[in-house]
């Protein structure tokens, strides 16, 4: 079995979001860029194909995706709000996203890899059942989430450490059996959900964190609240929404983490997942818009997964 296997749209370049905005081409030119570097240029790696319609409708309403579609511009951007666009390649870019997502989950399953990692983009887990937000279209992790139930597997647990908390996916915890949904993240920030008065036991956990808390807060959650909790639910599979933003270098936040705190965070979920579920892990790239610090960052989570 492959240690760590790679799964590369590279359909997202095609998602362009116009000049200036943060989440840009440019964000996975970066990361395949050092994807195509050692030591993860030896790594396998999967150019998925399109995920079918009906496994996305297993999380969005099939109105919705049918206004994504139709709305796709012949050229240029259109936008679905003030934040979240777009343009000509956005439809293949998006379901080829959701398709690399749901073909690293059959991969782990199946005992081909043992760890996944896809470069995702667009990002998903501000995405809801029946609407876009925060720069997502579809919410790529919990479609994989509910794949991988389609496949046999019981319980899910997603792990969130972007900066920004996953609105779309604790909603969509809500709403579906088996999968617990925990996040750090900054608050006040958007989206401005996520408070732990809204956490249910066993289901949601969110901890939000103070702009500048900085590395040992951030580890303190995990080690007394997040990883025991994960632990506790013991899944069948750990999936993780793996945002960078919460760098000390990035723009949009100011959490103030430093790369050797994703590679920390990413060695403690792989001792979980060895505990409770042979291993099995599927990481899905989220946020990150400082370039550098979303290179340095992904090199870190790679690396802990790789070992």
């Amino acid at each position: 079995m492959t240690t760590l296997s790679l799964y590369i749209p590279r359909e997202g370049l095609e998602h362009q979001t116009g000049q200036g905005h943060p989440e840009s081409p440019e964000r996975l030119e970066a990361v395949l860029s050092l994807l195509d570097k050692a030591p993860f240029n030896l790594l396998p790696r999967t150019n998925p194909d399109e995920a079918p319609l009906k496994w996305i409708k297993r999380a969005h309403d099939p109105r919705y995706i049918e206004r994504i579609e139709e709305a796709i511009p012949d050229h240029g951007q259109s936008y679905l709000d003030s934040d979240t666009v777009l343009s000509p390649g956005s439809w293949t870019a998006a379901v080829t996203a959701v398709g690399a997502v749901c073909q690293a989950v059959e991969d782990v399953i199946a005992g081909k890899t043992k760890h996944a990692f896809c470069a995702a983009r667009p990002p998903g887990h501000h995405a809801f059942p029946d609407h876009a937000e925060g720069f997502c279209l579809f919410n790529n992790i919990f479609i994989g989430a509910l794949h991988a139930q389609s496949l046999g597997l019981k319980k899910i647990a997603i792990v969130d450490f972007d900066v920004h908390h996953g609105n779309g996916s604790d909603a969509m915890a809500r709403k579906h059996e088996d999968i617990f949904y925990a996040s750090t993240h900054q608050w006040p920030l958007y989206p401005g959900t996520g408070l732990i008065a809204d956490n249910i036991p066993g289901r949601i956990l969110n901890i939000p964190m103070n702009a500048g808390d900085g590395s040992v807060r951030f580890r303190e959650i995990y080690n007394h609240e997040i990883l025991p909790a994960v632990r506790a639910f013991c899944p069948d599979l750990l999936m993780i929404s793996a945002g960078f933003d919460a760098h000390k270098d990035d723009p949009l936040a100011q959490i103030e983490l430093e790369t050797a705190d994703f590679g920390w965070i990413t060695a403690e979920l792989v001792k979980i997942a060895n505990e409770c579920c042979g291993g099995k892990i599927v990481s899905v790239l989220e946020g990150g818009y400082n370039l550098a610090a979303l290179s340095d960052g992904v090199a870190s989570h790679l690396k802990n997964l790789m070992d």
